[in-house]
Order: C-alpha cells, then sequence, then structure tokens
C-alpha cells in the first residue's frame, strides 16, 4: 500500500501520515514544550521534524518509502503568480532530500476542509472553513488571502463555491483594498475584553456567558453587514489585526492597552455581543451554502469552528440536518487533510472510516524507574484492576491525572491525556480552575457515554469536543462541575471503540450513576498537553493531582486512603 505525508510548516507545525490506511499524526508543540509551536516568533517556518520522525518510525518506513508527499500553502500578499514555486522551494528546503523533492502544495483552506470531510464518513458534504487567513487569492485581488471559504465535497471531486473577497475602502492616500476577517474580527474584540495572560478567544466565549449581548448587541452589529449570497463586510479595522484603534462604545474607549481597567461586568456583555453577531454571521454564511449545495451535511473546520458555542449555534440554526466539526479544526489540521487529499484524490486509495477518536500519536512509555516523588506512593501491575480502582477514586471526588494509549491530536484533550474528576460538584470546578491558573469563570467539559448523551443534554454531543449542548435543567445541579453558566456543557461522546475512557466511564457510572466524568486538558498553563508518561509525574506534583494512572501503575498522593479496600461500588446519585 502506498504511503502519503502531510505537512504543515507553520504556527501549530504538525506531521500526518498514511500507510495502509492507518493515520499516525503527531503536532510538534509536544516535543518542543512551546504551544503552537512559536519558538521565536508567529510566522516562522520550521519542519515538524520530531513529530515527522515519530510518523515515520511507527508506520515502519522509511523517508524513501514515502510515494507522496503534500503541505498547505500560507504565502501571504503575492506580487506575482510566482509564489507557490518560491514557497514550495522554501518549505522543501527545510525537509530531507528524499521527502523534499516530492513536495507539493495545496490551499490552506482546501487541506482544512479535507481534514474534516475525509473522516467524517459524508459521501456529499458541504464544507466551510473561516479563519484568520489561509492561502493567497493571488495577484488579481491586491492583499487577498482565504477568510472564509465554501465548497461542494464529494468523494470524487472538490468545488469552492464561495470565497470571501476584498472590498474597497477610503484611506488617506486613495482608495485601497482591505480583506476583513471574521477570525480576525473575533480575535480583534477579544483582546479588547480578556486581560493578558489568558487567551483571549477561548475566554471570551466563556466569559460572554455572564453577559448580557442586548447591552452592546446593536453597535457591535454595525460593525458587520450580512449581504445577498453569504456575503460578509466588516468595518475597517475591525476585521484586521488591529487591537489598538479604539473602539467607542459606552461612552468607553476600548483598547487591548486598557482592557485590565474595564469593569468585569461590561467586558462580559461586550464578550456576549460580539459572540452573538459572530454566531449570526457564520449562520448567514452557512445558510447560503445549504442553498447553494442542497446536501443535508456541514463540515466546518478552520481556526473560527474551534468556536463550540458557535458550533453549537450551528448545529441547531443552519439548516444543515447534521453538523461535522473538523477534528483539529486548527492549523495543525492542515496536515492531516493534506495527507488524507494525497492519499484518496491523488492515489485514489479508499477513503478512511469515520473517526470517533484522534488517538494517532505516540504511546507515553513507563514510568520512569527511581525515586518516588515526595508525596507519593505507588501502586504497581495492577492490569485489569487499574479502571475499577480509578473508577472509586473518582467516585469519591479525588481528581486524577489520566495517561492512556496513544497521544490525541488536537487541541483536546480527549482521555488519552487527560484529568478527570468527578462532575457532581461546583467546588472540584473552581478547584480545578485554581490549580490551572484559570479564570474563575472558565468551565469543564463532560465527556459522556454516548448512548446516554441525550438523557443528560438537549443536543447530540461531539466526539471531539468541539460543540456546545444544552444541559437538561432536570440534571443540571447533578453535574455543576461541567455545566457552565447559561446551562451550557462542551460534551464529548465517547462510542463503544473509544479506548482511552470508555471502560473507566461504565465502571463510574455503575459507582455513582453518572454517566460522565469531568474531562480537562493534563497540561500545565501555557504549555501544550503532555506527551509521555515521565513528564506526567512532574505534572501531577506540581499540579497536586490526587493521582496518577499510566499504564497498568497507580500514583497516590500520601492523603488519599488505599481504594483497593473498596470491593463493591456504591451507587451515588452525584
Amino acid at each position: 500500500m502506498p504511503a502519503v505525508l502531510g505537512l504543515n510548516f507553520h504556527h501549530d507545525t504538525a506531521a500526518a501520515l498514511v500507510v495502509d490506511g492507518r493515520l499516525y499524526a503527531a503536532e510538534e508543540e509536544r516535543w518542543s514544550g512551546v504551544k503552537h509551536n512559536h519558538p521565536t516568533r508567529k510566522g516562522t517556518l520550521t519542519a515538524p521534524t520530531r513529530a515527522l520522525q515519530w510518523c515515520l518510525a511507527a508506520a515502519g518506513i522509511e523517508p524513501q518509502d514515502v510515494d507522496a508527499v503534500w503541505a498547505a500553502s500560507m504565502r501571504p500578499n503575492p506580487a506575482a503568480g510566482w509564489w507557490l514555486a518560491e514557497e514550495r522551494d522554501e518549505l522543501a528546503a527545510l525537509l530531507p532530500a528524499p521527502l523534499g523533492e516530492q513536495l507539493r502544495l495545496l490551499s490552506h483552506h482546501t487541506a482544512h476542509v479535507l481534514s474534516g470531510y475525509l473522516l467524517s464518513g459524508h459521501d456529499h458534504a458541504a464544507g466551510l472553513v473561516i479563519d484568520a487567513g489561509g492561502s493567497s487569492l493571488g495577484s488579481d485581488f491586491g492583499p487577498g488571502r482565504e477568510r472564509i471559504t465554501g465548497y461542494d465535497l464529494r468523494p470524487d471531486r472538490i468545488d469552492r463555491l464561495h470565497q470571501g473577497m476584498p472590498t474597497v475602502v477610503p484611506g488617506p492616500a486613495g482608495p485601497r483594498r482591505v480583506h476583513s476577517s471574521l477570525g480576525h474580527f473575533y480575535r480583534n474584540l477579544a483582546r479588547r475584553v480578556i486581560p493578558p495572560g489568558d487567551e483571549p478567544e477561548g475566554s471570551m466565549m466563556a466569559l460572554a456567558a455572564f453577559g448580557d449581548p442586548q447591552r452592546y448587541g446593536a453597535q457591535v452589529r454595525e460593525l458587520i453587514r450580512l449581504g445577498d449570497d453569504g456575503e460578509i463586510r466588516i468595518d475597517h479595522p475591525w476585521g484586521s489585526a488591529d487591537s489598538g484603534t479604539p473602539l467607542l462604545l459606552g461612552g468607553r474607549a476600548w483598547t487591548a492597552d486598557n482592557v485590565a481597567e474595564q469593569p468585569e461586568r461590561e467586558r462580559a456583555d461586550l464578550a456576549a455581543a460580539v459572540q452573538e453577531v459572530f454566531a449570526e454571521s457564520v449562520v448567514h454564511i452557512a445558510r447560503h451554502l445549504q442553498r447553494l449545495t442542497g446536501t443535508s451535511a456541514l463540515v466546518f473546520s478552520g481556526g473560527c469552528a474551534l468556536n463550540s458555542h458557535l458550533n453549537g449555534r450551528l448545529a441547531a440554526d443552519s439548516g444543515f440536518d447534521t453538523l461535522f466539526v473538523a477534528p483539529a479544526p486548527h492549523d495543525a489540521g492542515t496536515a492531516v487533510g493534506a495527507a488524507l487529499y494525497g492519499w484518496h484524490y491523488q492515489l485514489g486509495q479508499d477513503r478512511l472510516p469515520a473517526q470517533t477518536d484522534a488517538a494517532w500519536g505516540p504511546y507515553p512509555g513507563t514510568l520512569p524507574a527511581g525515586a518516588m516523588p515526595s508525596g507519593y506512593r505507588a501502586l504497581t501491575s495492577l492490569g485489569a484492576s487499574l479502571v475499577p480502582t480509578v473508577a472509586a477514586l473518582l467516585a469519591e471526588h479525588h481528581i486524577v491525572g489520566w495517561v492512556q494509549g496513544q497521544l490525541e491530536f488536537g487541541p483536546r484533550a480527549l482521555g488519552h491525556r487527560s484529568i478527570l474528576a468527578h462532575p457532581g460538584h461546583a467546588s472540584t470546578r473552581d478547584r480545578l480552575n485554581a490549580i490551572k491558573k484559570r479564570a474563575e469563570y472558565r468551565p469543564f467539559a463532560p465527556a459522556v457515554l454516548t448512548e446516554h448523551a441525550t438523557d443528560w443534554f438537549m443536543s447530540a454531543g461531539d466526539p471531539f469536543m468541539n460543540r456546545v449542548a444544552r444541559v437538561r435543567r432536570c440534571r443540571a445541579d447533578r453535574i455543576a462541575a461541567v455545566t457552565h453558566h447559561d446551562g451550557t456543557a462542551r460534551a464529548q461522546t465517547v462510542a463503544a471503540d473509544h479506548q482511552g475512557l470508555r471502560e473507566l466511564l461504565e465502571h463510574f457510572h455503575q459507582h455513582t450513576g453518572l454517566p460522565l466524568l469531568l474531562n480537562t486538558s493534563f497540561n500545565r498553563k501555557g504549555t501544550p498537553i503532555l506527551r509521555t508518561a515521565e513528564q506526567a509525574v512532574p505534572a501531577a506534583v506540581d499540579l497536586g493531582l490526587d493521582a496518577l494512572a499510566v499504564g497498568d501503575t497507580l500514583l497516590l498522593a500520601d492523603h488519599v486512603p488505599n481504594p483497593r479496600a473498596q470491593t463493591q461500588p456504591s451507587v451515588r446519585e452525584g
């Protein structure tokens, strides 16, 4: 069988390899320890060297065994049509010769959308990609890059049906072309709402639940105009990276520099207005795509697809029957899309099966031999008793680091490098926010057995934790640690074939009557999700976790009683 390699050289550097119908994929940040792999500055080109080496080694092949190499183009603002050849040569120089010689480029947005479509199981789907910016649109459009792109996707072809285009705006030196971005719009406003030190977009989405969208809604709506045929026009400079120009609202001048001076109540109100207008804009585009394609399925990717509240709104209001959000909608996912493009469309291989997990990375290895960290003791060789033992710990409201199986790909911990906890008490959420040094208003996500999801939520969740669902009101007080202020939760559904969490959830369900756990990423603030067992030990100690499960070994904090003394599950209600 052939082997196809996909790469991303820009931020969120990553490698993906398809061999014999199996996908191997990893992000370079998991080796570098630098989140988004920005060792110097954003825009720096780096090869995903260690991720690539791991993919080849895991598949048991050498560079000369690879049949095709693809990467997403990201060259902005070309002066003429030579840019693709120059970019290809620049990227090829970062690779070993056998691979660099084969490198070919495809559109950034096409790589994004295929990272979802080719893993979705849908035959005919509309595709939508929205981000800060992708490949250049070419010199005919001036400073134009992919910002919003719509597709009609089928197994035998990829048709681009919709493209956000630049507009002409007046300026001191005369008219000029400006290409606004919904991704920049959201980030631009987030930097005026969230103080430095917290991730702007995710924090603003969380804070929006505490605000009144009506307070600033009319004024924020004036910044974006929705036109015919899915058109979006954003007043300049609000759709750019400029966060210094004052935004005048409510008698205040909002900038990134004075955000800490703004009252949190007003920041929440602005966040709520931006979230609502942003979602309305994306739904407007999606409905246009539904009319163009006539299909019942929408595939969504790009940086804006990380907005789980938006995705919940899309699932409900876009006019499509089903929504599939790419497992890794951020730029690392373009490596997956590029590999799948070469595998299916270039080499004509059958599509991979629909995915319910993204465990495509390395195993964690074993715990290092040597001295036990101070304050912990080890239970070793637990074998089949590990899962019921950890379930008993979680039932007693202990917080457990969980390192099992292959590393998940993408920004969400899906039950392979996770911190897990009982979802029943709001105090658990507060404790976790404190130890992870997050803003106290940030929510945590539940992982729920798929067959029980609609018993607890008003709509189906997502296997990759990419959309919110509304918690059933009669159940919310029983899962307070994972129910956000607005009554929603970013629910991860765990299917029967999930190798990381399924068995543990089943045992926890037997103990407590709850078919769900709080699941958050195993990392320190500002660092990537950890990769190895060796990294997990100091992280667990530093975070003050009650226990750490790696393979069939369990480290227990000295204050935690031995859970093996509990032989029978005791059913609890929350």
